[in-house]
């Protein structure tokens, strides 16, 4: 079903419209909770909990694109789980990938910096990328992908990965300097 079509059904409080986004995106949503979160449990729990946030927020939200609105606010929830959860049990591999981009993000406090405004300059600086740089990218920080796993998917070695990613997170610094933000 057309995602329109889902968000017309959500205006109109038509239930059968959290059944066809569940048909349509639980797998994607389980599959980007599950980077970041090891628990089954916590991943449905995050996935349940932002089907209800779309059926609580729309309307009066018009989402232009429902699946990245959608999956935004899986990973939120997820990344909230995350936090909420102890240490003992937090996902040790979604940790050290925001560890690896914080370093090259301006720190909120210490720049006039929105959230939003952030968003949109490393989605600029993203559209600026070849393509399998900007994939190799968003797989690692938006999915939360291992290294491994982005190595396969893209027939690379590992380190290979890595060594891209680190490049491009230096490039994304520089970017960001130009645009006049410490960093």
């Amino acid at each position: 079903m057309d995602d329109a079509l889902i968000i017309n059904m959500l205006f109109d409080r038509n239930e059968k419209a959290l059944d066809e986004l569940k048909s349509k995106y639980s797998r994607l949503c389980s599959y980007i909770a599950g980077n970041i979160l090891s628990q089954h449990e916590d991943v449905e729990e995050c996935v349940n909990s932002a089907f209800f946030v779309i059926w609580k927020n729309i309307p009066p939200d018009t989402p232009d694109d429902l699946k990245t609105y959608l999956c935004r606010i899986v990973k939120n929830k997820a990344v909230d789980k995350l936090k909420y959860n102890s240490t003992d049990k937090r996902n040790p591999q979604f940790a050290v990938s925001l560890e690896e981009v914080a370093d090259c993000i301006p720190d909120e406090r210490g720049n006039d910096i929105t959230t939003e405004k952030l968003a949109e300059l490393i989605s600029s600086f993203l559209r600026e990328q070849d393509e399998k740089n900007r994939k190799i990218f968003v797989r690692r920080y938006w999915y939360g992908d291992p290294l491994s796993k982005i190595a396969e998917k893209f027939n690379m070695n590992e380190k290979t990965v890595g060594t891209n990613l680190y490049r491009t997170r230096m490039k994304l610094k520089d970017y960001l300097k130009k645009e006049g933000y410490d960093v």
